[in-house]
């Protein structure tokens, strides 16, 4: 992963700025797209800013298409090197059969009540953790979740951000 200086973030041409930056969201570079653009960046946090309202600013289809990008906790799957190295860092890769039989668990009846996967900023949690926030998440309603996941969304790109791209 390279690191960018503020000043290179802001000179980079819209190409550039989807293929370089746009990947803090998980296999979604349209909400570069939509986010570039901005006349005068002033920092990180005003990129963040940004994003975040390019998120919530969105169809409702994007949303579910950018939270659907996402993949399950835990789970065996590819994804990309982000997700690996986050999942990683809270021992998501090492579970024990039943710990993995209950996340999995989770995972389905999570999956199967919003239909999008449970989605949260890991480098804020143990596994342990994470595994109370889907049990109480899993009860929300859907406007309510789907609200939640989004903000996540952007928590987390908020944290890959701040690996790439220096002040």
């Amino acid at each position: 992963m390279h690191n960018y200086l503020i000043e290179e973030v802001k000179q980079m041409s819209k190409e550039d700025f989807i293929e370089k930056i746009g990947h803090v969201f998980e296999d979604s570079p349209w909400v570069a797209e939509k986010t570039y653009g901005f006349v005068e960046l002033k920092g990180i946090d005003q990129l963040k800013e940004l994003f975040t309202s390019t998120v919530f600013q969105a169809s409702e289809q994007e949303q579910l298409l950018l939270l659907r990008a996402h993949p399950d906790l835990g789970a065996k799957l590819e994804m990309t090197e982000h997700s690996v190295k986050e999942q990683q860092s809270v021992g998501l890769n090492v579970l024990s059969k039943e710990e993995y039989e209950s996340f999995f668990a989770l995972n389905q009846r999570y999956r199967q009540r919003f239909g999008f996967p449970f989605i949260i900023a890991v480098k804020e949690h143990t596994k342990e953790s994470i595994k109370e926030q889907m049990q109480k998440r899993v009860e929300h309603s859907y406007d309510k979740e789907k609200e939640k996941a989004l903000k996540e969304v952007c928590k987390i790109a908020g944290y890959r951000l701040d690996q790439m791209i220096k002040a």
